[in-house]
């Protein structure tokens, strides 16, 4: 440890009764094996947080997935040059459960699935883009043969991204264009221009009782992918409907039963491009081919980031910092945020 870095950290920690709260003097970690310590400048909130902590009560573990930040310190056995001291780079944690979180001055991470962001991008606004991004390239091309940005298609084929103004939702729409596809979404009326903007080709109100009749219309009957970013509620049941005649794929975010036979739908965790096993919030051996996944995702993310071809979720900056984080993780699970990401700035924590 620098003499510059201290020894304790402002962090917001479990409480034990599925809740949390800002402590002062949590202890600065170390990098382990194939670790980085990151200085955590922004972090990005999802739903993540609110599940496991109502799930999985903890005592004193840092919340928080998304970061963006600056490489602190290398740990032990991390390749040669990969990383740098001073490097701009975003990615997320598995928080809240055992390992701590982002959601504080100083996080450690995974030293190859991390996304190296440009000057031009700004910690806030990339702070975002990690746990979702890396969910999108997930649902796109973990299980589903899929062109890629790297090697678009000149012929398009239709895919369907359900629930497009979710973080996931929109890096989904983006790739899917940048890799050649027709990208038909379905949002709220109020976020359909925002959805154009990214590259969608049709949207449709996901609330219209004919959403799903429009779609096999639009789409010719023949819509054979999809990826529903909502996963729960009526969702599996619309997106079903809205495939074509012959039935095709779903990439799920969550766990969900597809009411059709000739449509297979498969729920991918994010958590496994670390190649870890882990238990919570679902047992998983580890995956040593989904690690490697993980870093060629990151590196796509990175690329298409220097590229100036991805844009991020619009922020929602928190002010005070981290002071207010507890609010504003039950702000989300009441269901308040909409095509938006709640961003912390680490330092206007008072």
């Amino acid at each position: 440890m620098t003499n510059s870095r201290p020894s304790q950290m402002k962090a917001v920690v479990t409480t034990g009764d599925g809740k949390s709260t800002l402590k002062y003097n949590v202890p600065v970690p170390t990098p382990g094996s194939g670790q980085v310590l990151i200085k955590v400048i922004a972090a990005a909130q999802n739903p993540s947080e609110w599940m496991m902590l109502s799930r999985y009560p903890t005592t004193d573990i840092v919340v928080g997935y998304d970061f963006s930040g600056i490489v602190e310190d290398i740990g032990p056995e991390v390749p040669a040059g990969l990383r740098k001291i001073g490097e701009r780079v975003a990615g997320f944690v598995a928080a809240a459960v055992t390992e701590g979180g982002s959601f504080a001055e100083y996080c450690l991470a995974d030293a190859q699935v991390l996304i190296p962001i440009p000057e031009d991008l700004s910690y806030e606004e990339a702070s975002g883009v990690s746990m979702a991004g890396l969910t999108a390239c997930q649902a796109l091309w973990q299980n589903q043969n899929l062109p890629t940005p790297l090697k678009p298609i000149s012929q398009p084929f239709p895919i369907l991204i359900w629930g497009g103004a979710t973080a996931v939702g929109q890096f989904a729409i983006q790739l899917a264009k940048l890799s050649g596809l027709q990208v038909i979404t379905t949002a709220s009326p109020k976020n359909h221009e925002l959805l154009r903007s990214l590259g969608a080709d049709a949207v449709f109100d996901y609330r219209d009782p004919a959403v799903a009749a429009k779609i096999v219309e639009y789409t010719g009957n023949k819509l054979a992918h999809a990826v529903d970013c909502i996963s729960q509620g009526d969702s599996p049941t619309l997106v079903s409907a809205s495939m074509g005649k012959n039935g095709g794929y779903v990439a799920l975010v969550l766990k969900a039963d597809i009411p059709r036979a000739d449509v297979k739908g498969e729920f991918a965790l994010v958590m496994t491009l670390f190649g870890k096993a882990f238990e919570i919030p679902m047992q998983y051996p580890a995956i040593p081919e989904h690690y490697e996944l993980g870093k060629k995702f990151a590196s796509i993310m990175s690329q298409l980031l220097f590229e100036g071809k991805l844009k991020s979720t619009p922020v929602k900056l928190i002010p005070n910092g981290l002071q207010d984080a507890q609010n504003w993780i039950e702000y989300q699970q009441e269901g308040k945020v909409s095509a938006e990401k709640i961003t912390y700035r680490i330092s206007d924590t008072p």
